[in-house]
């Protein structure tokens, strides 16, 4: 199977993502319109802190109406590292510095329509050390005992799909 962009035009530019037209060629030589959402790249950070809770944050969200409960996350900046986002984001979004970091994984957020790719990383070893939060940031934070996510996916606390992922993702170092 062998899909080739033939070509793509930008026909949307916003603050946070741009849409292109995409021209491309299917396997049986038929050509097909997409759209693709342009997304820079971004990180999520599952912290674990000594007494074994993970730490969340509460934020409202545009595509839900509603306020989710996520673990801290966040785009990575032009020319910024995703070990050093992660680093910068859990210190914007739960106040917190990690003595270490692990790399986990990385997931696409919605490869049907978009580039974003989401690099995934444990937290451990955390200090208070709070920087700014981005000023349309308005979050709560809250922590949660190891032995209570389950609980929080299964009955629908825990909705948000990187967040899930990036749980599954560090189960077997969370289980130990």
């Amino acid at each position: 199977m062998n899909h080739k962009i033939l070509s793509r035009k930008t026909v949307f530019e916003g603050h946070a993502f741009k849409v292109q037209k995409l021209t491309v060629r299917l396997p049986d030589q038929r050509e097909r319109l997409y759209d693709l959402v342009v997304h820079d790249d971004s990180v999520t950070i599952v912290p674990l802190d000594n007494s074994g809770n993970i730490w969340f944050v509460t934020q409202f969200r545009m595509g839900s109406e509603e306020i989710l409960l996520e673990l801290p996350a966040g785009v990575i900046d032009e020319g910024e590292e995703p070990v050093n986002c992660a680093l910068r984001e859990i210190r914007e979004e739960i106040g917190m510095a990690a003595d270490n970091i692990h790399k986990l994984g990385t997931i696409y957020l919605a490869p049907g329509y978009s580039n974003e790719l989401n690099y995934i990383f444990l937290a451990t070893g955390l200090k208070p050390a709070p920087l700014a939060a981005d000023e349309d940031e308005f979050l709560e934070v809250k922590q949660y005992p190891l032995e209570e996510i389950d609980s929080l996916i299964s009955k629908g606390k825990l909705i948000d799909s990187k967040s899930i992922s990036a749980l599954y993702l560090a189960r077997d170092l969370l289980i130990k």
